[in-house]
């Protein structure tokens, strides 16, 4: 065996070190959310934005389709609010802004067609900071519209993933 042939053996094994070790430990990437419904209705409030994404994640993401009659679908999946918003987090030396908290905040209930609660009343949010430049606005804005459109998506996966576990949780019955 040659020199070279030893160092790439080396080479291979340090590189596919740490992927053996999660897979080692039962990591998995995220697949698909397994949800026990076969037809889902958004109604509610949600924003244009939101709505998108909570059918791209459901017709993607799950084997459920989205029914536009609430009557036609298995579970509802009411959005009871969508607030977006955004507060100063620091100024710079000279009093201008120079960093941004992105937060957006989703309350939510899913039940199914006979009005049974999968998910009661909730809430879900997520927050990112985002730096910010007096020298490059028009950059920013594109940033924020970019940090807000990548947040739905995930709340909308989050929301999903949420009901899923809620579903397949055994109901306790009160006396």
């Amino acid at each position: 065996m040659s020199v070279n042939t030893v160092r790439r053996a080396v080479l291979s094994f340090l590189a596919l070190a740490p992927f053996s070790g999660l897979v080692a430990c039962g990591y998995r990437l995220r697949g698909m959310v397994d949800l026990p419904f076969k037809v889902i209705a958004i109604t509610g409030s949600p924003s244009p934005p939101l709505r998108a994404d909570l059918q791209t994640s459901i017709l993607t993401g799950t084997d459920a389709k989205v029914a536009i009659n609430p009557k036609d679908a298995d579970l509802i999946l009411d959005i009871t609010s969508d607030l977006n918003g955004r507060e100063i987090l620091a100024y710079n030396a000279n009093g201008q802004v120079s960093a941004y908290r992105l937060s957006i905040r989703v309350g939510f209930r899913a039940f199914d067609n006979t009005g049974a609660d999968v998910v009661p009343e909730a809430e879900i949010y997520m927050t990112r900071d985002m730096d910010f430049s007096v020298s490059t606005v028009l950059a920013s804005d594109a940033q924020i519209q970019q940090f807000l459109s990548l947040m739905r998506r995930d709340l909308a996966v989050q929301i999903l993933r949420r009901v899923a576990a809620s579903a397949k949780a055994p109901q306790s019955k009160s006396f």
